[in-house]
């Protein structure tokens, strides 16, 4: 079974109101919440899943906590890519553990700490940001969730290129992806996965023109639009506001112009 102990990081879920709180837990330390105070002394040795209480008498569950719920509770400077989105991202670069990737627009750190999770200890990030505040924000976000160790952080100007030059998965959050296309070309492999997320319509189609130009095919766009159910049995039902539009994603490869056919052998 197992249980937590001193520098881990937890999830604690109100069972009253199912508000949550990640925390590292330290022994002198205590988590002050709406529903009574936690000591972390109380949390170790408590397996996952069970149930610790407040001084006020309330119940909350002890977890480990999923990426989403990571990204959920990071500070924030600036919007963050949402779950529901991240999920797609991962999927559609083929992002896997031991590889080394690229995001440009590091923003507060959520897309950072979910392609951290998934090239695990053997892999690397490349996070890219023109401004230090928001790296300041995700390198203590990365701090602390664990993560800082498998993340490079650049405080540059991605007009100027990026280091790598052989990267598997690129992605780019920032307005004007399609400035940036020829040097994202340079970073990637040959066959390597593109992806750009833009919350306008005319962005989309501006980026869609570019990336013809630019050697990047089989090109597509898609949105994820969420929406959760209330869990009561009786009354089961959708709820009552759903996650609908928080950005286009765009997907392409990085291809190598096309070559001329070979002349026949005359025989």
């Amino acid at each position: 079974m197992h249980a937590a102990a001193v520098g881990d990081l937890v999830q604690l879920v109100s069972m009253r109101d199912r508000k949550s709180f990640l925390l590292r837990i330290q022994p002198d330390e205590r988590l002050e919440t709406h529903n009574g105070v936690i000591q972390h002394a109380d949390l170790l040795g408590q397996p996952f899943g069970s149930t610790v209480r407040s001084h006020l008498g309330a119940d909350f569950v002890l977890l480990r906590p999923s990426t989403a719920e990571i990204t959920r509770t990071l500070k924030r400077r600036s919007q963050i890519i949402f779950p529901k989105d991240l999920g797609l991202i991962l999927l559609r670069l083929s992002i896997e553990p031991g590889q080394e990737v690229i995001e440009a627009g590091t923003g507060s750190g959520a897309l950072t700490v979910a392609l951290a999770r998934a090239v695990g200890a053997d892999g690397r990030v490349r996070s890219y940001d023109l401004r230090a505040d928001m790296q300041n924000t995700a390198c203590h976000n990365l701090e602390l969730v664990g993560l800082s160790e498998r993340v490079t952080l650049k405080t540059r100007d991605i007009a100027d290129g990026f280091d790598e030059t052989d990267a598997p998965a690129l992605f780019l959050d920032v307005p004007n992806p399609w400035d940036y296309l020829e040097q994202a070309h340079r970073a990637l492999r040959s066959g390597g996965f593109f992806g750009a997320l833009l919350p306008t319509t005319n962005q989309v189609t501006t980026l869609l023109t570019e990336l013809q130009r630019r050697s990047f095919g089989l090109t597509e766009v898609v949105e994820v639009l969420l929406r959760n159910y209330k869990t009561v049995a009786a009354r089961f039902r959708p709820a009552d506001r759903m996650v609908a539009h928080t950005g286009y994603l765009v997907f392409a490869r990085a291809l190598q112009p096309a070559q001329p056919p070979s002349q026949p052998v005359a025989r």
